[in-house]
């Protein structure tokens, strides 16, 4: 099995690089409107933005700046195939402008401006980033009425373009190896994750590191990946950055494009995929030794799984999971417009 990738540097505004309705999935972590952090990329984008929060209008500030990233929802509603799924993971800001604090809601704004364009709203993800400590808090501490709660706390939105789901062909092989474990089902598909720790992430900014904490992490876009794509679907991230979804569909045996504005960030990725055969195996390793240790746990129980795999030496739950194949990468070469990924069977 073979997997290929796009790493295309250029506006998301503007996906040339990308056909009419051939993604599969989207999976993106966008720019978060009014966090100062991309106050900067936003006034580029447009200079009305840098004008609005200089005046302290943050009202305009926070419109203008969706109505940048709107443009892109413009483009997914192009590329994305129908029945296809969007996963947007974003976090709402909170800012003091002109002395006054409040909270800008950038899921509620996202869900209106993507319904907007005809996908279909599915249920949410929250996910809990654990970083903050217990004693955090906002405002005045004690004393009411003047605290506010700690955001701890991202939203993964979720989407379908058009009003149907997805057909596939009856038995379809690639999406009976693509299943996942019973007990994965049962923990992926809540609506709130505890389990998922934040990372760092650095951002060059005039030639100085901000870090940003809780960022988006591998373990995310890996897991919507395996909840909403199969082996050989097209994933795209049009906010590449550092190339954590193709990353994670690399692992994952998909294709993926993704589009980065900043030639830098995009040239680094190379340094990401230096061990990328020995995380692939640790990835499989962790997904088979955790249904191991679960089947031991039911049998312990007395209550055997019903059915056998058919490629490994376990039993599985359910009957759809019996055709579950995982795949491991073996080479990673560079093409010219990306990579190409060969994998073999585990």
């Amino acid at each position: 099995m073979e997997s290929q990738h796009v790493c295309a540097v250029g506006d998301a505004r503007d996906m040339t690089a990308v056909d009419d309705a051939s993604v599969d999935l989207v999976v993106t972590s966008p720019p978060y409107p009014m966090i100062e952090m991309w106050d900067d990329a936003f006034t580029t984008l447009n200079p009305a933005i840098g004008d609005a929060l200089a005046s302290g209008d943050g009202g305009r500030a926070f419109d203008l700046m969706h109505a940048e990233l709107a443009h892109v929802w413009d483009e997914l509603d192009r590329v994305v195939r129908p029945g296809g799924i969007v996963c947007i993971n974003v976090g709402d800001a909170t800012r003091s402008i002109d002395g006054h604090f409040s909270q800008f809601p950038n899921h509620a704004r996202i869900v209106e401006h993507v319904t907007d364009r005809g996908f279909h709203p599915l249920p949410d993800v929250l996910w809990r980033k654990p970083t903050n400590k217990a004693s955090k808090f906002m405002g005045s501490g004690m004393l009411p009425t003047n605290a506010y709660v700690t955001l701890e706390h991202e939203y993964i939105l979720v989407f379908r373009k058009g009003e149907g789901t997805r057909q596939f062909e009856p038995g379809s092989e690639r999406r009976y190896e693509s299943a996942y474990f019973w007990e994965e089902r049962n923990e992926w598909f809540s609506d709130v994750w505890t389990d998922i720790a934040g990372t760092v992430q650095t951002r060059h900014v005039d030639d100085a590191i901000r870090n940003r904490s809780a960022a988006y992490p591998l373990a995310i876009p890996y897991r919507l990946v395996n909840m909403y794509s199969i082996y050989g679907d097209t994933v795209l991230d049009p906010f590449w950055g550092t190339g954590t979804t193709t990353l994670a569909a690399m692992l994952a045996g998909r294709d993926s494009v993704g589009y980065e504005l900043d030639p830098g960030v995009a040239e680094s990725f190379d340094d990401r995929l230096a061990d990328l055969p020995e995380r692939s195996t640790a990835v499989v390793d962790r997904r088979l030794d955790s249904h191991r240790e679960f089947v031991a746990e039911r049998r312990a129980a007395g209550d055997d799984p019903a059915y056998e795999a058919e490629h490994y030496d376990f039993p599985v739950v359910t009957k759809q999971e019996k055709e579950i194949r995982f795949y491991e990468v073996t080479t990673v070469d560079e093409t010219a417009t990306g990579y190409r990924i060969a994998y073999d069977p585990r």
